[in-house]
């Protein structure tokens, strides 16, 4: 079964990456760039303005178009009461480069202690604008964000400096902000040694990252691209390796020990990642392209292979109010597993790798299952997972059965000894707490919590079920290797974008994600109403 987590001990770190809003709230002030005049004046490249140690990287060659393709959405005329006009903002240019990642702890109470990420952050705007302009949307947007961010009463120091004009403000606690102007040219950072390093880019002493040789797609339809390198990664990963860990046991060897793993794992098998986000007539879509090193590419190639597409009436089992559903289409999921287990493995320690080979056991335990391999070798695909909350505490695996008496050796908390339950012609035992169920039904076997369980046989009764959407269809007929339809909310990025018509406006939007693995890695494609960018967005909602 799955731990519970203790709220105390989770404290800051399972949110880590929500909370890293000073980063994300510099994209919100570029956002509202509308005091700039847009001109002529061609693109400028960015990346050769950002130091050639990035991290993670953000651009947009056209914020005006990025956040029109937004609106564009029939969810947001849906909810909001009028199109705005982003027409001022047309061919600004904004760029972030993130340079390293800074993690403190602060003890709160006896028992809690909040965790915090603070990215070393460069942004850079080319506004178009006259440089009159864009000082004075410096000083005045700018540092009204900075005032508004650190609790007011924010002082400001100008200066020439390197050809251009210099700020720095100062909180109260002496927390400070920088920012340069040059010409149409806006840099802002956290850390002054930001500012010093677009300096030293400028005069030469040091590579820029257009000097990094990293190339993005371009295409008409294309609004955003972003890239994490592979040092990015292994900084990231030991954030992951805190919260994966805590999410995962409350026990202080289990956090231990995958908080050690984990980043061990990603740091060896994931090389980098490229982003794009681009408008098409279904929504916007994310493509992430994870590049991983040439073996684990080449036996994930050889293995993750998905199955013929297989009539199935799985989704029949699958009520209405899902919050998510995933299709599994392996053509061999036991030899899936076992290519994951291998290429994970063998990028620790022999002792390390026996121990997260025991671990991955119980990687289904969500689901009431204690040996995932036994469960594997036993069902066929497709393998549907269905979580009706974000947390999927309360969830459901549906498989077709190949072998019944080894799926039941999978369930080591089930007595299948006892005599079944009924309902309808499912036959349901539960394990001896009454939480967790598993009913087998035709050819289907159908675990995870009791509630859920037996939601998802009274859907095949009712007839009220997801094979009754219009959205199954795509999801049946996908070829990937998985496959997900998911609920999201949207009114937070309306808020943000326009004006909601109505303040208490509830509003769901669907998102369609496809997984594959390509030649030098895995390929992530996920269509939705306002994408990525509106993720980001949605950290500058009003608060409720």
């Amino acid at each position: 079964m799955k731990p519970q987590i203790n709220a105390h001990r989770h404290g800051f770190f399972t949110k880590y990456f929500n909370k890293i809003r000073f980063l994300s709230a510099f994209i919100c002030v570029y956002l509202w760039l509308i005091l700039l005049l847009s001109c002529s004046s061609p693109p400028s490249n960015l990346r050769s303005f950002l130091p050639a140690e990035t991290l993670v990287y953000m651009e947009t060659n056209d914020l005006g178009k990025t956040l029109v393709a937004l609106t564009e959405s029939k969810a947001f005329s849906d909810a909001a009461k009028a199109k705005p006009d982003f027409s001022a903002l047309k061919n600004i240019q904004v760029a972030i480069a993130v340079t390293g990642f800074e993690t403190s702890e602060t003890q709160v109470t006896d028992e809690q202690k909040v965790g915090k990420v603070k990215p070393h952050f460069i942004a850079v705007a080319d506004t178009h604008s006259w440089n009159s302009a864009t000082l004075s949307f410096t000083e005045n947007t700018l540092g009204e964000f900075v005032n508004d961010t650190y609790g007011g009463e924010v002082s400001l120091e100008t200066s020439d400096k390197n050809g251009g004009k210099y700020f720095v403000w100062t909180a109260t606690d002496g927390r400070k902000v920088f920012a340069f102007v040059e010409k149409s040219l806006v840099f802002f950072s956290n850390d002054e040694s930001g500012i010093e390093k677009v300096f030293a880019v400028k005069r030469g002493e040091t590579e820029s990252f257009a000097k990094s040789g990293k190339t993005f797609e371009k295409a008409e339809n294309i609004l955003a691209n972003g890239y994490v390198s592979g040092e990015g990664i292994a900084q990231i990963a030991n954030i992951a390796g805190i919260s994966t860990a805590i999410d995962a046991t409350d026990s202080e060897e289990g956090r231990s020990f995958i908080a050690g793993v984990l980043p061990q794992i990603l740091q060896k098998t994931v090389r980098e990642v490229y982003w794009t986000a681009a408008k098409t007539e279904q929504g916007i879509e994310d493509k992430y392209q994870i590049m991983l090193d040439a073996e684990s590419a080449k036996v994930f190639k050889e293995t993750m292979l998905s199955g013929d597409a297989k009539s199935s009436n799985s989704a029949a089992f699958i009520p209405n109010e899902y919050y998510s559903v995933t299709r599994y289409n392996l053509q061999n999921p036991q030899i899936a597993w076992r290519s994951l287990l291998m290429v994970t493995a063998n990028q620790t320690d022999k002792l390390s790798g026996s121990i997260l080979t025991e671990f991955s056991k119980d990687l289904l335990g969500n689901y009431g299952i204690s040996d995932a391999e036994i469960f594997l070798s036993a069902v066929d695909s497709p393998i549907f997972t269905v979580q009706f909350d974000a947390e999927g505490e309360n969830s459901v695996l549906i498989a077709d059965v190949k072998n019944a008496d080894e799926v039941k050796k999978s369930f080591s908390e089930i007595d299948f000894k006892k005599a079944s339950e009924k309902q309808g012609n499912a036959e349901i035992r539960k394990d001896s707490d009454g939480e967790t169920a598993v009913a087998f039904i035709e050819n289907k076997i159908i675990s995870g919590d009791n509630e859920s369980v037996l939601k998802s046989l009274q859907a095949k009764q009712n007839g009220q079920n997801f094979s009754q959407n219009p959205l199954s269809a795509k999801l049946l007929e996908s070829r990937s290797l998985t496959a997900t339809f998911g609920k999201d909310s949207g009114e937070k990025t309306v808020e943000v974008l326009g004006e909601k018509k109505a303040e208490n406006l509830q509003m769901t939007t669907n998102f369609f994600t496809e997984t594959r693995f390509i030649d030098k890695g895995i390929e992530r494609k996920t269509v939705s109403p306002f994408g990525l960018i509106g993720t980001i967005l949605e950290q500058f909602a009003k608060e409720q």
